[in-house]
């Protein structure tokens, strides 16, 4: 793969990258992502735990998870009329693993 081929690669993971990338920017984001791995709860956390933990409201809280889920970062189960949030290991994160690995074999190949 030549230079412009690379620079074209990292582009679109780049852009695959971008909701991910701003959904786990935010330091509330990740406060909340912390809490959620933070957890040995295996079924997920309701938006009143988390806003324990984070001490945020839960309007505050409710419209970052909205973020998250939109970006495929975490993801929610309905038992009943209870929503339960937790961290998508089959995430989008993994994206961002790519953008690295690709970025570091452009710089070790062209610097």
């Amino acid at each position: 793969m030549n230079k412009q081929e690379q620079l074209n690669a990292i582009k679109e993971d780049f852009i695959n990258c971008q909701k991910v990338l701003l959904a786990i920017g935010d330091e509330t984001r990740q406060a909340i992502l912390l809490v959620l791995m933070g957890t040995d709860c295996q079924t997920g956390l309701r938006v009143g735990e988390i806003t324990e933990q984070t001490h945020l409201s839960r309007p505050a809280v409710s419209h970052h998870l909205k973020i998250l889920r939109e970006a495929g970062v975490i993801l929610m189960r309905k038992e009943g009329t209870k929503n339960f949030y937790y961290i998508n290991v089959r995430s989008e994160l993994g994206s961002l693993k790519t953008l690295v690995q690709h970025i570091e074999e452009f710089m070790q190949k062209n610097y």
